[in-house]
């Protein structure tokens, strides 16, 4: 149903204002940075505290993963680390998988997480041939929830008091959005 080969390519995908390309050691320094931000690590759920060694090992591996993408988020003219993406949890019997995103602080509300989004949706959709493609998101990170509103995705769920956070649960939104309908695949 799905085309596995497309889990093992690695896309670089272009877009009007960024590019996606396959997360590298390159990569290394800007990922762990960006998850020392608290505000980055209140967005995403992190309670992990990743150590340098940690994430060189992850993105050391990424280009062998057959089984998900792991992407950066670059901008196009300078080449700057924006943030990374993920299509995971891929799901082959029923076609669907999972999507998660982290921007670096400087390169949120511009505008840029839709346009990654939508650039990895295609692809799932496309190439990948996905038909469902699904995140979770905190009640408290509204802005995310309007961009993936934005990109197609609608709220399916509602998971009760699922994070602790700061002292506070907090709940989890289930959203997926599906693949543009069309001929049977």
């Amino acid at each position: 149903m799905i085309d596995a080969t497309a889990l093992a390519a690695k896309p670089v995908l272009e877009g009007d204002r960024i590019r996606l390309v396959p997360l590298a050691p390159r990569h290394a320094d800007a990922f762990h940075a960006t998850f020392q931000d608290p505000e980055t690590r209140r967005l995403t759920g992190t309670h992990h505290h990743w150590t340098r060694a940690e994430i060189g090992d992850w993105t050391a591996r990424c280009a062998d993963r057959t089984d998900r993408l792991d992407l950066a988020v670059e901008d196009r003219e300078s080449g700057a680390y924006l943030g990374d993406l993920a299509l995971s949890r891929i799901d082959r019997d029923n076609a669907h998988g999972s999507l998660r995103i982290a921007l670096v602080p400087a390169a949120t509300g511009r505008g840029l997480g839709p346009e990654a989004i939508r650039l990895l949706l295609d692809h799932a959709f496309d190439r990948v041939r996905l038909h469902r493609v699904q995140l979770e998101v905190y009640s408290y990170n509204e802005r995310a929830r309007r961009a993936y509103e934005r990109c197609g995705f609608a709220l399916e769920g509602r998971l009760r008091e699922a994070l602790y956070w700061d002292g506070a649960w907090h709940d989890v939104l289930v959203m997926a959005a599906l693949r543009p309908a069309g001929p049977a695949q």
